[in-house]
């Protein structure tokens, strides 16, 4: 199921290239076969593979909390490196959700992608045309539209309500 997942992803970049943010997500549940798929796709195309969750928390170790939230858009763009050209591919994203960090994840990953190409895990869901991640209640939570989002589920078969959607 990977590969096609794999197929999938390779397919959304070259469209994605074109667009105001460069930012595909590979939306799914934990499990679903995203790291599988990321970890193809990095082989297939030669693209960097970012285990996010890693390498953020070894920054940000010895920051306080104040200088964590101050720097991380900073400290990210520097995990991620690279030109206009390269493709990063970034995985284990749940980090960037931590309450603490006071981020708000999708703008933070659409800021990433403004000048790079960026193909981004979210464990989360597509339901009724928004973006979501965790459950209602949860401090995590988060519901976005998902207009204007390039998204490939994991999930199989994939809803079909989003044209944006593969």
């Amino acid at each position: 199921m990977h590969t096609r997942l794999a197929d999938k992803i390779i397919d959304k970049i070259t469209p994605a290239q074109q667009l105001y943010h460069r930012l595909v997500l590979v939306v799914g549940p934990p499990g679903s076969g995203k790291t599988s798929a990321l970890s193809e796709v990095a082989s297939r195309r030669q693209c960097r593979y970012v285990n996010l969750n890693l390498e953020l928390s070894r920054r940000l170790l010895d920051l306080t909390e104040r200088q964590r939230t101050l720097q991380l858009p900073q400290i990210m763009a520097d995990i991620m490196g690279g030109t206009d050209n390269e493709i990063t591919l970034l995985d284990n994203t749940e980090i960037l959700f931590e309450v603490g960090l006071k981020q708000d994840p999708l703008r933070l990953l659409q800021s990433m992608a403004r000048n790079r190409m960026v193909v981004a895990a979210w464990n989360g869901r597509v339901e009724e045309k928004f973006l979501l991640y965790a459950q209602p209640g949860h401090p995590e939570y988060r519901r976005y539209p998902a207009r204007d989002l390039l998204i490939v589920s994991s999930e199989n078969p994939a809803p079909e309500h989003l044209a944006t959607l593969q």
